[in-house]
């Protein structure tokens, strides 16, 4: 049996408090959030609710359900989502898969690829030059423009190209001695054993596609605004349309209810989507670094 000394028992006690105490930290703002949403106008007006719904209703959600816009915003996010992981990984996987080969004459100006790779990540061409290419590609106001400029991550390729080092030669060997193509060899040989670092990637793509929200708002016309744009907007700036909002305040607490049941529904896919992912998370990461 492994001998744990006293300082390192003493280091995991301390490690599993401090993360305890974080993990708290982190989930305090969402549960008054929840908690705001579920109470009534009167108590989150008069600043009664903490981390406990007042006046327990569930008008707030009701109302948002029946907002055409913000259904509108959560399918345009949903199918952003979808094809962009899609997309994502496809483009990934696939450049990943030849680069990794780069070692041992494997694939001739495979380091220089990886470098001209590598410089785009220090490197871009900033906001306008970007906004000018979409324009000219006729992408404006397309899902497209928020799907095809970020659908092949650098660093997520080098972490799955790190993870395809880490598979033994020897079974790309056999597949090519038993007459298997590339391509089949990566489908039906790296693919099934890089599942971890395949849910790792996918869960950073799916995170990053729900979140983003600027490209929404430079490249999309309001009624086709993804979930994390219209929030963000929603948040930041005063709401115009209510009649009943004083200019020296940016909206009336009995919105504020309603804007954290937006702002939770907006975060419970991810909330349920990480449980999923989460055991393939560490072994993902780890691995895929090993050889960075």
């Amino acid at each position: 049996m492994y001998y744990k000394s006293r300082p390192y028992r003493l280091f995991y006690a301390i490690n599993i408090i401090v993360l305890s105490l974080v993990s708290v930290l982190c989930l305090i703002p969402l549960i008054h959030v929840l908690a705001l949403s579920f109470s009534s106008g009167v108590a989150v007006e008069t600043n009664q609710v903490s981390l406990w719904p007042i006046g327990f209703n569930l008008d707030s959600y009701s109302r948002t359900f029946a907002d055409g816009a913000f259904l509108g915003a959560l399918m345009h996010s949903i199918f952003r989502v979808v094809l962009g992981v899609s997309i994502g990984m496809l483009v990934t996987i696939l450049t990943a898969y030849p680069l990794s080969k780069m070692d041992g004459g494997g694939l001739k100006g495979g380091k220089l690829i990886a470098w001209y790779f590598v410089f785009t990540m220090l490197f871009n061409g900033g906001l306008i030059p970007n906004y000018i290419l979409i324009q000219k590609l006729h992408l404006m106001d397309s899902i497209w423009a928020l799907v095809l400029p970020g659908a092949l991550s650098i660093y997520n390729m080098i972490l799955m190209l790190n993870f395809f080092r880490t598979i033994p030669r020897e079974l790309e060997e056999a597949s090519l001695i038993d007459g298997a193509g590339h391509l089949t060899t990566l489908f039906r040989i790296y693919i099934p054993v890089s599942l971890p670092s395949i849910a790792t990637i996918a869960l950073f793509v799916t995170v990053g596609s729900w979140n983003a929200w600027f490209d929404g708002l430079i490249y999309m016309h309001k009624e086709n605004w993804p979930l994390s744009t219209l929030l963000q907007t929603m948040i930041s700036a005063p709401d115009l349309s209510q009649k009943s909002v004083s200019e020296s305040e940016i909206i009336n607490l009995t919105e504020r209810s309603l804007r954290a049941a937006k702002i939770f529904i907006g975060a419970l896919p991810i909330l349920l989507v990480y449980p999923f992912l989460q055991r393939f998370f560490v072994k993902g990461i780890v691995v895929g670094a090993v050889k960075g």
